[in-house]
């Protein structure tokens, strides 16, 4: 049974002042796996005022040293990537493969991070001025439960490269994740205060970092609804914001598509990271000119998929992270069937012979876009299937929704992917399965979020010009 007591204030690990006990869960059987002690508005006022302190030394450090601290702290998260990949597994659900790629994400983002550094200007001469990019203050970064290692690590990156400091407030459902890269990242050795985490429900940890005065930005990555209240909250302040929320992204098959190709490609899309990924492309928009020949492809393909256990090497899908995930889950496949969408495969309850929280992959035809489970993000294993009469059809159906986060477009012809993936309001496109690059932007258009992250783009999200005039 795990016990994870401690938070990480000013350099130290220390007892957390509040009381209150959370349990972590093994998502693959439903049973306790441990207990992690939460904090309270006492720790982040701790936590902000080690980071307030530590901002004047670490803000006017040089590229080099906050480029060497980044370096080191790759090196001491790579160190620890068997651990991060077991934790991983034993408390969110992914499977071994997809653990792999979320604790590689973790340990170079450091990397990452360092290399926009070096190649961003941090000073230029504009007219009779010289225009210095100046870190904001402290940042407070909020993570989600879907990729709490890799977010908190991506974040703090990119922070740290600016010359901010921080408090992260980490999903509490992700103890055991973080509590890996806290000792990881201690080793690295960074000035005491310059980064600090706070275990802690959003309602009080993340609450009393939207409100408190010295918090001069809020990263924060997860649902549309809470992104909205962050705004509110933080509009007192003018705190400066990035939120990387909600979608429900279109994936194109266009009628010239080689669909023995395209169709694996965005059923990878859709389910990936259990459907507990933002960015899956959970609307499968095929030409009503081959909608049999698609649906076929579509049912063979998930039903080939295994479900279950993701310590299993064979295991493409794993559990979702929670009673409740798996409850919500289970609610919207019931609506798509009350609402007349067709059910290709997969529908309620557990694939056969598995328990907790894994449900069946499930994918619904004949969906039109004003049913619920083509407007809501469901996140989990569930497809919607849509036809389209032609391109233009394709397009407008794909842009009716309230978010704009990615988007995928499959063709025969690079060129006419680029045409129609430009004409989709999206943040990210992918063209013909292409796959994330960190030095691209990422952020969503819409509902979807404010401002960007990955590359010289997130980097300048912790910066503000600042201009002397006269200087040049």
């Amino acid at each position: 049974m795990h016990q994870i007591t401690q938070i990480y204030v000013d350099g130290q690990f220390v007892t957390p002042q509040g009381e209150a006990l959370f349990d972590l869960h093994d998502p693959t059987t439903a049973t306790v796996i441990g207990k992690v002690r939460l904090g309270d508005e006492r720790d982040v006022a701790a936590a902000v005022a080690a980071a307030k302190r530590a901002f004047p030394a670490w803000s006017r450090t040089s590229k080099e040293t906050r480029i060497a601290l980044l370096q080191r702290m790759h090196e001491a998260v790579l160190a620890h990537r068997a651990e991060l990949i077991e934790a991983i597994v034993a408390e969110y659900g992914a499977p071994q493969s997809r653990a792999s790629f979320m604790a590689d994400h973790a340990a170079f983002s450091f990397l990452d991070a360092a290399r926009a550094l070096k190649a961003f200007p941090l000073e230029q001469a504009i007219g009779n001025a010289q225009v210095i990019q100046t870190p904001i203050g402290v940042v407070a970064l909020i993570t989600p439960w879907n990729n709490n290692a890799g977010l908190i690590s991506n974040k703090l990156a990119y922070a740290l490269a600016a010359g901010c400091t921080a408090v992260i407030k980490p999903s509490e459902m992700s103890a055991l994740q973080t509590s890996v890269l806290l000792k990881a990242m201690h080793a690295a050795g960074a000035p005491a205060g310059v980064w600090n985490v706070v275990n802690g429900r959003g309602d009080v940890v993340g609450s009393a970092l939207t409100h408190h005065p010295d918090v001069a930005k809020i990263s924060f990555t997860g649902s549309t609804v809470v992104g909205k209240s962050i705004l509110r909250e933080a509009s007192a302040t003018l705190k400066r914001v990035t939120l990387e929320l909600g979608g429900k992204s279109p994936t194109l098959i266009l009628e010239d598509a080689d669909f023995a190709e395209a169709i694996p490609k965005a059923l990878m899309f859709g389910l990936a990271n259990n459907g507990q990924a933002c960015i899956n492309g959970t609307r499968i928009l095929v030409p009503r000119s081959r909608r049999d020949e698609a649906l076929s492809l579509i049912k063979a393909g998930v039903e080939a998929l295994r479900s279950g256990d993701p310590r299993d090497p064979t295991t493409a899908i794993g559990p979702l992270v929670s009673q409740a995930q798996y409850d919500r889950v289970q609610r919207y496949i019931r609506l798509g069937i009350e609402e007349g969408a067709a059910l290709l495969t997969g529908g309620e309850g557990h694939p056969e012979g598995q328990a907790g929280y894994t449900v069946r992959p499930t994918v619904f035809a004949d969906v039109t876009n004003d049913m619920t489970i083509a407007r809501d993000e469901i996140f989990g294993p569930v497809l919607a299937v849509l036809t389209y009469e032609d391109e233009e059809d394709a397009i407008r159906i794909a842009n009716d929704t309230p978010y704009g986060l990615h988007a995928y477009v499959f063709s025969a012809s690079t060129e006419r992917a680029a045409a129609v993936a430009n004409r989709l309001e999206a943040g990210r496109v992918s063209i013909n399965g292409a796959f994330h690059h960190p030095d691209v932007p990422f952020g969503g258009f819409k509902q979807s979020g404010i401002g960007r992250e990955y590359g010289v783009f997130g980097l300048q999200a912790y910066l503000e010009p600042k201009a002397l005039m006269g200087a040049a």
